[in-house]
């Protein structure tokens, strides 16, 4: 613990109706695939190295654009790693959300094929969907015609075609959803995932990775206003900077394996990275109607939930979109919760961009990986603080520290807010 002292969170109905026989829910597998490291001890690597996977994307010619860095999963052979038969039918972003499933379950050591009918399921989020192969299928029908459009265009561009494939791939007939909720979709997609587990569900497969690297999606995010003109990979995404001028967008994300604690340890699971003990979402109200943006409440409810105080918050992962004003709030609420720089802050999603919905569930990866190793990933390329005297920002390489507990922070377009508290295994 830290030692800070902090008001009580106020406590939701939910955590004042709780009891002590709620079932722990724990993360006892990992799958990551990101910018800078496909599989999930390569990024870690990776991240711990400070070492950037953004770069001028490479998929298209985006000199028309107003916007031409991302993070793109470079070196991914999707036939080297897949079945032929689902090469046709599925998204670039799908491919590579098989692969972090296959790796998640196995990094658990469940086969979830050999679990009874109906005991694991897939709750996934999404932005949109398989916007690169939506994009080739209607080139297809205003050029060639409806006969060469692909019958697998009726669900290939689905929002919740990750979790349809994972689970069809896996034999995972029980609980399934997918989520759009952007940023903040990746950990809402875990929370739901709990609520099954502490319902019964002997384990589900959950988070985000999702990706748009097509001259369609791009124009939908550059649209947004919020990506960084720059073409220097190392000034353009630069969170609670003076020099913030935008995020870069990029592919990838993290499924998670959660089980009840537990049943975890019955089966003598080989690793538990820690537990989901708490979560919340909230809304923003509209622009104009003078009430505070919904992230603090999310904090607030989230602590809540996991039944601590703010004290008991070791490090953040920030959402750190990376614009002027919505950094400048963040840093807000963090002071005012946390007291100014009150507890270490990092967002080493400076080294992959925002993974649209993969984007949350890969720094809930992180935290886990920080509370099992006792370190804090770095945020790089953000000499120039906007907020130094509010926030501790983590800037100089990796930091060693003692972490008990870590709170994941995420806010999507359009107003989502999302924040996970994790805590490290007995």
């Amino acid at each position: 613990m830290n030692g800070r002292t902090a008001p009580a969170p106020a406590v939701s109905p939910t955590s004042a109706a709780r009891t002590t026989a709620t079932p722990r829910v724990v993360v006892t597998g990992l799958g990551v695939i990101a910018p800078n490291g496909t599989g999930t001890e390569e990024y870690w690597r990776a991240t711990l190295r400070g070492e950037s996977g953004i770069g001028r994307v490479t998929r298209f010619d985006p000199s028309r654009y107003a916007a031409t860095l991302a993070g793109e999963v470079k070196g991914f052979a999707p036939r080297e790693r897949l079945p032929n038969r689902l090469l046709p039918q599925t998204d670039p972003m799908t491919r590579l959300a098989l692969v972090a499933a296959e790796e998640a379950l196995a990094d658990s050591g469940v086969d979830a094929g050999q679990l009874s009918t109906y005991a694991a399921g897939v709750v996934t989020a999404a932005s949109g969907g398989g916007f690169e192969f939506g994009q080739r299928e209607l080139q297809a029908l205003w050029s060639k015609g409806g006969d060469h459009v692909s019958a697998y265009q009726s669900f290939a561009w689905f929002y919740p075609v990750n979790s349809g494939q994972i689970s069809i791939r896996h034999g995972m007939r029980g609980p399934g959803g997918a989520l759009v909720a952007e940023q903040a979709g990746g950990l809402d997609a875990v929370a739901k995932a709990r609520r099954h587990v502490r319902d019964g569900t002997a384990l589900m497969v959950a988070g985000g990775v999702d990706g748009a690297l097509c001259p369609w999606g791009w124009l939908c995010q550059t649209r947004s206003g919020g990506l960084s003109p720059q073409t220097d990979p190392q000034r353009a995404y630069l969170p609670f900077s003076t020099e913030a001028s935008g995020y870069v967008p990029g592919e990838g994300g993290a499924l998670l394996v959660l089980e009840d604690a537990g049943s975890a340890a019955e089966r003598g699971a080989v690793h538990v990275y820690g537990q989901i003990a708490g979560y919340a979402a909230t809304f923003d109200p509209r622009p104009d109607s003078g009430r505070p943006p919904g992230l603090r409440r999310a904090i607030q409810l989230a602590l809540a939930d996991a039944e601590v105080t703010a004290d008991a918050i070791d490090v953040v992962f920030a959402d750190a979109m990376g614009l002027p004003g919505p950094d400048a709030v963040e840093a807000e609420m963090l002071a005012a919760e946390f007291g100014p720089r009150g507890v270490p802050v990092t967002a080493p999603k400076t080294m992959t961009g925002r993974l649209l919905a993969g984007g949350a569930s890969l720094d809930l990866a992180s935290a886990l990986l920080s509370l099992r190793d006792q370190v804090i990933p770095p945020t790089v390329n953000v000499p120039d603080q906007a907020a130094p005297e509010a926030l501790d920002l983590v800037t100089d390489g990796p930091r060693a520290a003692g972490l008990d507990c870590a709170l994941v922070l995420a806010r999507g377009y359009g107003g989502f807010n999302s924040a996970m508290v994790v805590r490290r295994a007995a």
